[in-house]
C-alpha cells in the first residue's frame, strides 16, 4: 500500500510540492481587483485555455479523460472536461465521475473537527491526551540521526491544533529517512490504499484496523519531533478521525455523513464505491514508458471493499460535484443553500493559519505560508492574495477556495505518481489566465 517516494516528489500520499507553484502562480492575479461575477459565472465554454490544456492531455493520450471545476458565490459550478473514465471504456468523464481524492481528504477530517470545536466540544488547544490517554506522555526522538529506542520526553502535549496542521511531530512511512518513518514503515502503520495487485515498491492491501488499534499503534511510536516545533507531513488527521469518533460519540465516517455529507448533498462521497457506482468510478494509472498502466481498475478497485478504517487523510473516493459543495459552503463562511455546517466565525478560522507561533516551515510544502484546519493557507502579503484554502491529492487532484473573492476550484484525475505530469501543477494557473481574460473582456 506505500509508496516509497522522496520528499516533495508527490508518490505515495504526500500532496505535491510543486502543485501548489501552480496553485501560487495562477494565484497572483487574484490579488488583482474585485471579480465581476456575472460576467465570469458562465458555462465552461468560456474558458478556451482550460480546455485546451485538458483536452491535450487527453488526445495525446497521457490521460483517457479528466475534469476541471470552478464556481463562482452562489453560482452552479462550470465544468470543462474531456475524455472517459478509463482507456477502452466509453463513458465520458463528467461532473459526477468519481475519483480518489487521496490527501484531498484531509481538508474535510479538519472542517469535521471543526465541527466539534464550534460544538464547544474542543478548542484548538485541547490536549489530546484529555481524548486519546495513550497519548498522554509521548516520547520524542532525542536527534533526527537517533535509533527508536532513544527518546526525550515531549516537552508539551500535543494537542488539536498541532493535528490539524501537521506540527504534532507525528511520522507517515512515507519516505524512511529517521528511525521513527521507518518504525512506521515496519508496523504498516502508513494509513491508506492503493492497489489489490503486487507492484513494485508498493504493499498491496489496505492499512490494518479499527481505527482505535490503528490510534493505540501510533501512540507506541515517538514522535520525530518536539509537539508544535516543526511542520512535517504526517498522518495526523487520521488520528485525526479518531478524535472525532471518541469526542462526537459516533464513528468517524458516520460523523462526516451525518455532519458533513447528508446536510451538504455530498450523496457521491466516502470510503468505499458501491457497486451501483462502479460504472462511474475511474480506473486509476501509472505512466510507465509512455503507456498508461491502470494500477487499479474500477472494476476490482481495492475501493470496492471496506477499508481497514475510514483513513481521514487519504480515504475519500468522490465527485467534482461533491467537493465543490464542500469547497461552496466554505466560501458561504460555513452555509450553503440556508444549511449551516459552521458559525462564520469558525468558518474563517479554520480557513486561517493556525500554525502554532514559531512553527519552522522551512524546506517543507508550505514554507512561506500558512496552514490552517487541513489545508494550506495563504498569507498576507502573498502574491496570490490572503486566504486562499486548500490541499491537493496524491492521484492528480486538486481544490482550493478563496472565500475572499467568492472562488472555488477543483480538477480531477486519476494517475501516480501525481508529479509524473504537470496537470496538478498547471491546470488552477491555466484556470485562472482563462478568468483573467474574461475580466479583461468585461472591461
Amino acid at each position: 500500500m506505500r509508496q516509497m517516494v522522496t520528499e516533495g516528489s508527490g508518490g505515495g500520499f504526500v500532496s505535491s510540492r510543486r502543485a501548489f507553484f501552480g496553485f501560487a502562480a495562477g494565484g497572483a492575479a487574484l490579488a488583482i481587483g474585485g471579480w465581476p461575477m456575472r460576467a465570469l459565472a458562465q458555462d465552461g465554454g468560456r474558458f478556451p485555455g482550460l480546455t485546451a490544456f485538458i483536452n491535450e492531455y487527453v488526445s495525446s493520450r497521457r490521460l483517457p479523460g479528466a475534469i476541471a471545476a470552478i464556481g463562482f458565490g452562489n453560482a452552479p459550478l462550470a465544468a470543462v472536461a474531456a475524455g472517459t473514465i478509463a482507456n477502452g471504456n466509453s463513458r465520458p468523464v463528467d461532473a459526477d465521475t468519481l475519483w480518489r481524492l487521496y490527501s484531498q481528504t484531509k481538508p474535510v477530517t479538519g472542517i469535521a473537527a471543526m465541527i466539534l470545536v464550534d460544538e464547544g466540544r474542543l478548542t484548538l488547544d485541547t490536549p489530546i491526551g484529555d481524548v486519546l490517554p495513550k497519548f498522554a506522555s509521548m516520547q520524542v526522538l532525542a536527534r533526527p540521526d537517533a535509533p527508536i529506542t532513544e527518546t526525550v520526553a515531549a516537552e508539551r502535549p500535543i494537542t488539536l491544533r498541532h493535528l490539524l496542521t501537521h506540527t504534532a511531530g507525528l511520522g507517515y512511512g512515507l519516505v524512511a529517512n529517521n528511525a521513527v518513518e521507518r518504525e512506521w514503515q515496519r508496523q504498516r502503520l502508513t494509513p491508506g490504499q492503493i492497489t489489490k495487485m503486487p507492484l513494485p515498491q508498493l504493499t498491496a492491501g489496505s492499512t490494518p484496523g479499527p481505527l482505535s488499534d490503528w490510534a493505540d499503534k501510533v501512540a507506541d511510536v515517538p514522535l520525530l519531533a518536539q509537539p508544535g516545533r516543526r511542520w512535517h507531513y504526517s498522518a495526523s488527521l487520521d488520528l485525526l478521525g479518531r478524535v472525532i469518533e471518541v469526542v462526537s460519540g459516533r464513528p468517524f465516517d458516520a460523523f462526516l455523513k451525518e455532519r458533513l455529507f447528508d446536510p451538504l448533498g455530498m450523496t457521491s462521497t466516502s470510503f468505499r464505491v458501491a457497486p451501483g457506482d462502479v460504472e462511474r468510478f475511474a480506473t486509476n494509472y501509472a505512466p510507465f514508458g509512455g503507456t498508461l498502466i491502470p494500477i487499479d481498475p474500477a472494476a476490482t478497485s481495492i475501493y470496492l471493499d471496506a477499508p481497514g478504517f475510514p483513513f481521514g487523510g487519504a480515504g475519500l473516493v468522490g465527485s467534482a460535484r461533491d467537493y465543490d459543495r464542500f469547497l461552496a459552503m466554505l466560501a458561504g463562511q460555513g452555509t450553503l443553500d440556508g444549511v449551516r455546517i459552521l458559525s462564520p466565525e469558525t468558518a474563517r478560522l479554520a480557513m486561517s493559519n493556525i500554525l502554532p507561533e514559531g512553527t519552522d516551515t522551512e524546506g517543507t510544502f508550505v514554507a512561506g505560508q500558512g496552514f490552517g484546519a487541513g489545508g494550506r493557507v495563504s498569507l498576507p502579503g502573498s502574491p496570490q492574495g490572503e486566504g486562499i484554502f486548500g490541499w491537493a491529492g496524491a492521484a492528480g487532484t486538486i481544490g482550493f477556495v478563496d472565500p475572499r473573492r467568492g472562488l472555488r476550484f477543483g480538477a480531477y484525475a486519476n494517475y501516480m505518481p501525481s508529479e509524473v505530469y504537470d496537470f496538478q501543477r498547471r491546470v488552477g494557473e491555466v484556470a485562472i489566465a482563462d478568468l483573467m481574460a474574461m475580466m479583461r473582456a468585461a472591461g
